[in-house]
Order: structure tokens, then C-alpha cells, then sequence
């Protein structure tokens, strides 16, 4: 199922409500993200949305232990994990 809030790429594939949930479970908010990250709260709120891809912000969200299936990683960011997987 696609996410029909998102624009294009990796992100139209994220499960947002999927995401809150996740966080909602470890106590967390998208502000918390924001202010651990020092950036912006709508950036985390629309890469959350799958509207952009912001690396940093979806290294956090998978460093917490967000599945991946909920986060529709873009192509590069599975490459490096692929890699990491075959170095170890």
C-alpha cells in the first residue's frame, strides 16, 4: 500500500501512522527527534510523512530500532546497511 501523502521515491512507500506508533510506544515525539537531531520539527514531520528523505532524520529513527519496512529506506541508505551486513 502506498503512502498517498507522499510525494515520490522511497517515501511514497513509508508508513507514517505505522512510525508514531513505534514512537508512541517508546515515548517518544517527533519533537524529540527534532531536538536530539537539532533541526527543524517539520523536516522530521514531513521525512516521517514520506514527503522527503532526510538521511539523518531516518538514521535516527532505525538507530531507535524502527523497522525498516515502516521507513522505506531510499536505495542508498539500504546499500550502506547491505554493505555493513557483508563487512561484519
Amino acid at each position: 500500500m502506498s503512502n498517498k501523502c507522499a510525494a515520490y521515491g522511497a517515501g511514497r512507500n513509508r508508513q507514517p501512522w505505522r512510525i508514531r506508533e513505534y514512537l508512541d510506544g517508546l515515548g517518544k515525539t517527533q519533537a524529540d527527534i527534532a531536538r536530539a537531531l537539532e533541526m527543524n520539527p517539520s523536516i522530521v514531520n514531513r521525512t516521517i510523512r514520506g514527503a522527503v528523505n532526510n538521511r539523518a532524520v531516518l538514521g535516527h529513527l532505525r538507530n531507535l530500532g524502527c523497522p525498516d519496512e515502516y521507513l522505506s529506506l531510499p536505495a542508498d541508505m539500504k546499500a550502506n546497511e547491505a554493505t555493513a551486513k557483508t563487512l561484519n
